[in-house]
């Protein structure tokens, strides 16, 4: 099956909910454990054992593995192995992004059947320009994965590249550039296509066509200050296609596992009906 009708499949089974794995530091002193190899190491099991095959999404933030070294990103291959065939889909965090042969060499490290390190899909970076996403595309299309493509993010610097306009007819943004290449990936896919866009839950508003017929990651939901009235505004119409991202908000429950669990799935109960 393609990611992308793997993932409609989890939506409805589950709920469109996105759970991060996030070992900060801060977390994992909350959690009473040490900002050391042994803490990440416990915290990541703790995560898999609460959210495996109990929620459809589960987002490792990669950045707090690799903080470790390579003993922490033979955490994160584990992790990612672990969660996966559970019913729960991992959507690696990693925010990639080059050209040619090096861009091929990071689709293969995270979308190949065969790396220790394949996830159901990854976070890229699209500032080289779309094209530079072709190996990608192609890897995900390979291995039935997906590619969530940076497009409208919540952070403030975001608008400077986001909101500027291209040259040419209809001055598109270059956010709405990057839309319409994946509205054109997307064509004619069913349920919907493998590759999805970053969209915040707190950028207020847009008058980007967001429907892309892929689905829609969308960081900033719960602790971050993002609501379901929020999404609904936001999104209108292609709801359906959204899956909210948190992790501190549900990370906070820890380190208990049924905490944790229950921090999740009343998250998805949240957003059912979206």
């Amino acid at each position: 099956m393609s990611f992308g009708s793997r993932a409609r499949a989890a939506i409805d089974a589950y709920g469109p909910a996105c759970i991060g794995i996030d070992p900060h530091s801060s977390l994992l002193e909350a959690w009473g454990l040490g900002d050391d190899l042994d803490g990440l190491e416990r915290f990541a099991a703790t995560c898999v054992e609460a959210f495996a095959g109990k929620v459809g999404f589960v987002k490792p933030q990669s950045a707090f593995f690799e903080r470790f070294g390579s003993a922490g990103v033979a955490v994160l291959e584990r992790t990612i192995q672990d969660l996966r065939h559970t019913g729960s889909l991992v959507v690696l965090d990693v925010k990639r992004g080059d050209i040619g042969s090096t861009a091929a060499a990071y689709a293969d490290a995270y979308l190949d059947e065969d790396s220790p390190m394949c996830a159901d899909a990854v976070t890229v970076s699209p500032f080289l320009g779309f094209g530079s996403l072709a190996p990608f595309l192609a890897a995900a299309e390979k291995n039935d994965g997906g590619v969530f493509v940076l497009a409208l993010t919540s952070n403030p610097e975001g608008p400077e590249v986001q909101h500027a306009r291209t040259d040419g007819p209809g001055e598109r943004t270059v956010a709405g550039t990057m839309l319409d290449h994946l509205r054109d990936a997307n064509a004619g896919a069913t349920p919907m296509g493998s590759y999805g866009a970053v969209v915040g839950a707190t950028i207020g508003s847009t008058d980007e066509d967001l429907d892309i017929n892929g689905p829609l990651l969308v960081p900033g939901y719960g602790a971050q200050g993002g609501t379901v009235d929020d999404l609904r505004r936001l999104f209108g119409d292609v709801s359906a296609n959204v899956l909210p991202s948190t992790s501190r908000g549900v990370l906070a429950a820890g380190p208990d596992v049924t905490a944790l669990r229950d921090a999740a799935l009343r998250t998805n109960d949240e957003l059912r009906g979206l």
